[in-house]
């Protein structure tokens, strides 16, 4: 008698949805402004994150003029197409008619762009971009985790803003940072061929426009999120002390290095400069693994499902059941990915290893997370 085969469970739903369909049928991607198949206009909805096929919908202020194709008139919500959509940003996102009511003309990605490089240098406008599409990728991700995200110019003392700066020729060089909710970037990231060649420089496995976004952005919530919060002792029982000076820090990792056992410890080289450092890169980690189990898990597929054997983390090592199962499932699904991109002739897709410290340091920023959507 041939045996049953197990009945597989059902997927975890992502948090953020990446797999969507146009009103014809055909498959359409996040980036779309427009179904290749049909040619009907689309936009994203991020509070619903739905990528939505559009029909026009005339109003009388001529503003809101987009409703989701196929939707019953009557209970059919009216949208615009953020003003970026015809800019080198060529943004794809929608308002809805809050928005448009409280006179916006940018989507809530593009809002948070405060400084705009100047598009006059050679290159500028491809790579700013390419820099709004990490961050729309970025927020939509922010927006589905529930955290707070909102602009500098709706909230002065805690929103966040984006410099996207280009050194003029014989100035001095932009430095990508974060300062009390202002991120700023050297959008000369955006050209692959400098990135690469810093990314050599610097001795880094990963370097990616998006990699920085998410980096920084752990500067930004640790201010919002732990400094003023009860997580600060715990954190600091993980992380270290975050009054160690930052300057001298800096200084001497890039005098001395990463120390020989950084692997043992941190989530990268980088990590162990500093406990802010350490946490951003903790953080930008765990959106990496967050974010790419939901793509995966949107076309139906998910690391506990593939031929691999790991050795997992289990409760000895963290209490929580949910969070083992998001952690396993990266390191199984990124085994595989690796291979595929060894079959490419391609560096590793995930260039890492997790060792137990830096897991219990992921699990932190998984609670953390997990309270501020509470």
């Amino acid at each position: 008698m041939l045996p049953v085969a197990a009945t597989p469970r059902a997927l975890p739903a992502p948090t953020t949805a990446r797999a969507f369909s146009c009103a014809c049928g055909r498959p359409v991607f996040f980036r779309n402004s427009e179904c290749l198949a049909c040619h009907r206009p689309l936009g994203y909805a991020a509070l619903r994150g739905q990528l939505l096929a559009l029909e026009a919908a005339p109003s009388r202020s001529g503003r809101g003029s987009w409703r989701e194709a196929g939707v019953p008139v009557r209970r059919a919500p009216r949208y615009a197409r953020c003003a970026n959509l015809d800019s080198a940003a060529a943004c794809n996102w929608l308002l809805d008619s809050a928005e448009v009511l409280a006179g916006f003309t940018l989507c809530r990605c593009c809002r948070l762009t405060r400084t705009v490089p100047d598009l006059a240098q050679p290159g500028a406008g491809l790579w700013w971009c390419r820099i709004e599409q990490a961050k729309r990728r970025l927020v939509s991700s922010l927006i589905g985790l529930k955290l707070p995200v909102v602009s500098k110019a709706e909230d002065a003392e805690q929103g966040l803003a984006f410099d996207l700066l280009l050194s003029a020729p014989d100035g001095p060089p932009v430095v990508t940072g974060h300062a009390d909710g202002v991120i700023t970037l050297d959008v000369s990231e955006a050209d692959d061929a400098r990135r690469e060649a810093r990314r050599h420089e610097l001795g880094e496995p990963y370097r990616t426009l998006l990699g920085h976004l998410r980096h920084e952005t752990g500067h930004y919530y640790w201010q919002c999120l732990v400094e003023p919060s009860a997580w600060l002792q715990p954190w600091r029982e993980l992380f270290g002390d975050e009054r160690e000076d930052y300057a001298q820090a800096l200084q001497r990792h890039y005098a001395d290095g990463a120390p020989a056992d950084w692997g043992q410890r941190f989530v990268s080289a980088y990590a162990s400069a500093h406990p802010w450092e350490d946490w951003a890169e903790t953080w930008a980690h765990y959106l990496h693994l967050v974010d790419t189990l939901d793509t995966a898990r949107s076309f139906g597929l998910d690391g506990e499902r593939v031929e691999l054997s790991y050795e997992r983390f289990d409760a000895e090592l963290v209490a929580d059941e949910g969070f083992l199962q998001l952690i396993n499932s990266w390191m199984e699904l990124t085994g595989v990915l690796n291979e595929l991109s060894r079959s490419m002739g391609v560096a590793d897709f995930y260039p890492f290893v997790l060792s137990a410290p830096a897991v219990r340091k992921l699990h932190l920023v998984h609670r953390i997370v997990a309270a501020a959507r509470a």
